[in-house]
């Protein structure tokens, strides 16, 4: 091999992997498919192997392939992290900061910390992604993201980690069906538990709140958002458990429900910031996360 591959090479091979499509990949990477093709096949050709399979009707990767586009994705996340450490030298609280957050905080919380970040950091553009945690996770890996606000503990790899504060749980009880004025484990060992469906974290964190009062979490039926699960507790099919920031929220106004909280200390899940530990940037996140506290710390 008489010259290494390049960026562009890498790049072109990075993202046919994420859309196996060589159309779609050459769109997002702003080149004709052509240049596209002729850029991974130059790539093949200087490393002698063949990471594509192609077909009329499908791409796939060879064995060597995948290994290879998995390599090539931590090389160009440590260009773009020279290029931030460059940056964030001249200005840490300068640019743009790409956050991704979850569906289950998104709503609730971005109104009451967007006009504080807003004002106190005024020199950083937020691009905000809502999705679950995993995919979060894959785009930070990816170098799409660069830091994320979710809620832990969440497995997602070689991560630093900023707790935040803590958001506590609150018993939702159809109205008029008897409910208690603070829920204990023996009265939710009586209900029929509704859940989110599998994937959001907060199933995770809301069984094992259940773990802590001694229930044991057997859930019958789920749901695709919190306000799907609010009506169906509405119309009776069961209970839930709803973090704290959407009930200060008022996602239950207008909803025959019954808020109940925990008797003794409730169960909480820990809100809080993660990113890369490779990325120069750990001084812009903490900054918004003291900001974020700063918001939240009334509570």
């Amino acid at each position: 091999m008489n010259f290494p591959p390049t960026f562009k090479q890498l790049k072109y091979l990075v993202m046919l992997h994420k859309t196996l499509h060589f159309g779609k990949a050459a769109e997002m990477s702003h080149v004709t498919q052509s240049t596209l093709s002729a850029g991974i096949q130059e790539l093949e050709n200087l490393l002698g192997l063949q990471l594509v399979e192609r077909t009329k009707r499908s791409v796939m990767f060879t064995d060597i392939g995948n290994k290879i586009v998995s390599r090539a994705q931590n090389i160009l996340n440590e260009i773009e992290d020279l290029t931030d450490l460059a940056a964030t030298a001249k200005n840490p609280l300068f640019g743009t900061l790409r956050m991704g957050i979850i569906p289950t905080i998104a709503p609730f919380l971005l109104p009451r910390i967007m006009p504080a970040l807003g004002k106190s950091l005024p020199n950083l553009e937020f691009h905000l992604r809502e999705d679950k945690s995993q995919t979060l996770c894959d785009m930070m890996r990816a170098g799409e993201l660069d830091v994320i606000l979710f809620a832990l503990p969440f497995d997602c790899g070689d991560v630093s980690e900023m707790p935040l504060f803590e958001d506590p749980f609150y018993a939702a009880f159809p109205l008029g069906a008897n409910a208690p004025e603070h829920l204990t484990s023996s009265r939710l060992d009586k209900e029929r538990l509704l859940l989110l469906e599998e994937g959001h974290c907060l199933r995770d964190h809301a069984l094992s709140a259940c773990r802590l009062v001694g229930k044991n979490a057997r859930e019958e039926l789920s749901g695709t958002s919190l306000h799907t699960i609010i009506q169906m507790v509405a119309n009776g099919a069961g209970v839930t458990l709803l973090p704290g920031m959407a009930v200060d929220a008022g996602i239950t106004a207008g909803v025959d429900v019954k808020i109940v909280p925990f008797e003794g200390i409730s169960p909480t899940r820990t809100i809080g910031l993660v990113w890369r530990k490779s990325s120069p940037r750990a001084e812009t996140f903490k900054a918004v996360g003291n900001c974020i506290k700063d918001v939240m710390e009334p509570n």
